[in-house]
């Protein structure tokens, strides 16, 4: 079986499992994500902007860390590239994957952004972190800079896989991931 195939079947089985969840777990897991936020800016006078991602097919929603937080949303471009910019209150349009996200403006730098919440299908206890299969955060975080930025897995309890995803040589583990259940970074 190749790695394509493998993925394949991993990703049918964990969006299973995720469109199982309830919305109090979901809950549960932006309140846990809120926690870590909020302990993370305490060791920072200054915090720059804070990563997320727009929710789609049952994927927890942070957005409401807009309320306290400067945000930034990505913006998908052609050949797999992925930006991030400011969400203010600009009105959103659709990326190159028809995702809502801020019009093109300046790009900001991995010196802006203090921190990145992608979503997951799964997630093991190597930090491998299994998506969609677009690629655009392990392209991104292949410049060593970026990768420096933390970058945190979003989901349930019950897609941590608990036995190691399939892993091929582009997949660059995460800082960490957050559930309703724990936060572990």
């Amino acid at each position: 079986m190749t790695i394509f195939e493998s993925k394949k079947l991993e990703r049918d089985s964990f969006r299973k499992l995720r469109n199982g969840i309830t919305l109090n777990q979901r809950e549960n897991v932006e309140k846990n994500v809120r926690l870590y936020v909020d302990s993370f800016v305490k060791g920072y006078k200054n915090i720059g902007y804070i990563a997320i991602y727009w929710p789609l097919k049952n994927e927890v929603d942070i957005r409401g860390l807009k309320k306290k937080f400067s945000l930034a949303l990505p913006r998908c471009k052609d050949k797999k590239e992925l930006f991030f910019y400011p969400w203010d209150e600009e009105p959103l349009t659709k990326d190159s994957e028809g995702i809502l996200s801020p019009k093109d403006s300046s790009p900001l730098s991995y010196l802006q952004i203090s921190m990145i919440f992608v979503p997951c299908l799964s997630i093991d206890k190597n930090l491998t972190r299994l998506g969609y299969g677009g690629g655009y955060f392990d392209k991104l975080r292949r410049n060593n800079n970026w990768r420096n930025v933390p970058c945190i897995g979003v989901l349930t309890s019950n897609c941590v896989s608990t036995i190691p995803l399939t892993r091929a040589d582009w997949d660059i583990p995460l800082s960490g991931f957050i559930t309703e259940k724990e936060i572990f970074v």
